[in-house]
């Protein structure tokens, strides 16, 4: 057992999990002014005042969930917002007036879902907008007029378009179409009147690492991550008329992840790699450096996140894993960085764990890369471990501050974090070793991750447990049916449990996208029985091991039902097991008080089944 008074001081799940003091920066186009967000009476709400000032007012007044999502107009006039109810991801687009304080909801339909296009300041005036308003199923583009309100159509979904591009003049002139074997069209056209064509194809095993990025500025060239060439998608510049193409940045294992883009020339000015930490390329010399001056600003892993509409200013943020994140603002004449402000500095007053990337070998030959956070004082050895696996699963772990590695190590135990097969950001062939492999290989691998820690002597064998969300859950799920000796307790949160009725239960405006579910995970019409095998569900008279499961009430993605047929299936054979449904939430917990309540739940589940600490409820 984890000796107490070895570990430093209780992190309180307060400082961890409560909002953050100020997050999100962003600097209005004209520079003179800055907006984050701060709590309103524990509301998240966006603030303004003067960028160079420390007085700031509260522009919007939310007091429900919280606005996360906002940006300035272009005009730097106004706030543009998207809020949803109760988590159901129908996001609407709202502006505030910051002059006359007057709010307006743009989008006043009823179970319609926005998606912003772009927003460009070569038209301050306009936004474009994705709206399944026709049909809930698809999005059109919408050209939306901020000053009249004024929605016209700008492009008509034909049926299976699941993302669109525009260009330098605001003409959508790029769409991604879905193809029934779970492949993807990139179909372009000269201009608004002109008709569709094919430009190029990815394949149903290229999707998940290649995309359309954006058009040059003259329009006669696109920017991609391709892969169609190579494992590891690549950055690429293809002529449009000739199908000639230049690599601007590769790397032989990572994916081109993150790309910056020069708003006036259009062009690329830096590619990142997420390798095991985050690593920049510098495409465009010009910005050379004013990216060495920015790497002394600070330890951490960078992001430009914002600049002016004159260059001169950028809003760097930094992600450390022992600490807060840090926000500059950075000048370009001075090459001189001034710090914002940290989002939780409260964070600064106690002692945080560093995460250690790692990366071991599969049982059948794959190199994995995971990060492991190990608790402060009490050594290396014969810890408590919890396996926390990412959701997705097409996405992944990343270095940098992590609440919940941060919390578990405070609390005494080893956090894993291992990314499996089927994780993005490691090539194609990676992503695809995970096609139809949910409860299968991608379950060997987090099962290889936590023999590793044992077998290095860091992990106690009869102290572990297995904890995740959205995939993570479903993960956890399958933790206690599938290899039910190995782990003590589960914690699930959002967690399908039944394959067949996840999938059959999408979202409408998924459906574009159900053909890469069917390759990926499986046909509920023609593999049955292959998905029961793999639906924890089916399975439940396996369990050995008490389960935490927390489900939001109106999620979208992952049906209340997910939960409760296995909670169900759990009280009829007598298991062990803790049910915590919230009402007012979605695919997560965006009101703190039930991320509170969640976590002091799930840190007394682990106490009591792992050994380790817990803070008084």
């Amino acid at each position: 057992m984890t000796e107490p008074d070895a570990l430093p001081r209780l992190i309180p799940r307060e400082v961890l999990f409560g909002n953050p003091d100020k997050a999100s920066p962003q600097l209005s186009p004209d520079g003179k002014s800055l907006a984050y967000l701060a709590p309103l009476d524990g509301v998240l709400n966006v603030w303004v005042g003067e960028a160079s000032g420390d007085e700031f007012r509260p522009v919007t007044d939310d007091k429900d969930r919280g606005v996360r999502l906002y940006l300035w107009s272009r005009d730097s006039k106004s706030i543009l917002y998207l809020q949803d109810k109760g988590g159901d991801e129908n996001w609407l687009l709202y502006m505030v007036n910051l002059e006359t304080g007057e709010q307006r909801n743009l989008t006043p339909f009823e179970k319609v879902q926005v998606h912003i296009v772009d927003h460009t300041k070569h038209f301050p005036n306009h936004i474009l907008v994705g709206l399944n308003k026709d049909d809930e199923k698809l999005h059109d583009i919408y050209r939306l007029d901020l000053r009249s309100g004024e929605l016209v159509q700008i492009a008509k979904n034909p049926g299976n378009v699941v993302g669109w591009v525009s260009d330098s003049n605001f003409v959508v002139r790029g769409a991604l179409a879905a193809l029934p074997d779970g492949g993807f069209d990139f179909m372009i056209r000269d201009d608004a009147d002109d008709e569709w064509h094919q430009l190029l194809t990815w394949s149903a095993e290229e999707n998940m690492n290649s995309s359309p990025l954006g058009f040059d500025k003259a329009g006669t060239h696109v920017f991609l991550t391709d892969s169609r060439e190579s494992n590891a998608a690549r950055l690429v510049k293809l002529q449009i008329e000739s199908g000639e193409q230049d690599v601007i940045a590769e790397d032989d294992t990572f994916d081109v992840g993150n790309v910056m883009v020069n708003p006036d020339s259009y062009e690329i000015e830096m590619a990142g790699f997420s390798r095991a930490r985050l690593d920049w390329t510098v495409i465009d010399d010009s910005i050379a450096d004013d990216v060495a001056k920015i790497r002394e600003l600070n330890p951490g892993d960078f992001v430009i996140y914002d600049r002016t509409d004159d260059d001169q200013v950028w809003l760097v943020g930094f992600t450390q894993d022992d600490g807060p994140a840090a926000y500059y603002a950075y000048d370009r004449k001075t090459k001189k960085g001034s710090l914002l402000f940290y989002n939780r500095p409260e964070l600064a007053e106690y002692d945080l764990a560093p995460m250690e990337p790692i990366r071991i070998e599969s049982r059948d030959g794959l190199t994995l890369h995971g990060y492991l956070t190990l608790p402060l004082g009490v050594g290396r050895e014969n810890l408590p471990l919890v396996l926390n696996v990412h959701g997705g699963p097409w996405a992944r772990d990343t270095w940098g501050y992590d609440p919940e590695a941060q919390w578990l190590a405070n609390r005494g135990y080893a956090c894993l974090q291992i990314n499996y097969r089927g994780s993005i950001g490691f090539g194609k062939d990676f992503v695809n070793a995970g096609d139809r492999e949910w409860g299968g290989k991608m379950h060997d691998d987090l099962v290889d991750a936590v023999n590793w820690a044992v077998q290095e002597g860091i992990a106690d064998p009869e102290r572990l447990a297995i904890y995740g969300g959205s995939y993570g859950g479903y993960a956890a799920l399958v933790g206690a049916t599938f290899t039910p000796d190995l782990f003590k307790c589960a914690v699930d949160i959002v967690g399908p449990s039944n394959l067949l009725t996840f999938i059959e239960t999408i979202p409408p405006y998924w459906s574009t996208y159900l053909s890469v579910l069917h390759k990926r995970l499986g046909n509920p019409e023609t593999d049955e029985e292959f998905l029961k095998s793999r639906s924890p569900l089916f399975h439940v008279d396996k369990i050995k091991i008490p389960i935490l499961i927390a489900q939001g009430a109106n999620d979208p993605r992952v049906k209340q039902a997910e939960s409760e047929q296995i909670v169900e299936a759990m009280k009829e054979k007598g298991i062990d097991h803790r049910y915590m449904l919230f009402p007012d939430e979605g695919h997560g917990f965006a009101k703190p008080k039930n991320r509170l309540k969640f976590y002091a739940a799930a840190e007394e589940f682990l106490a009591k089944h792992l050994g380790g600490r817990a803070e008084d409820i």
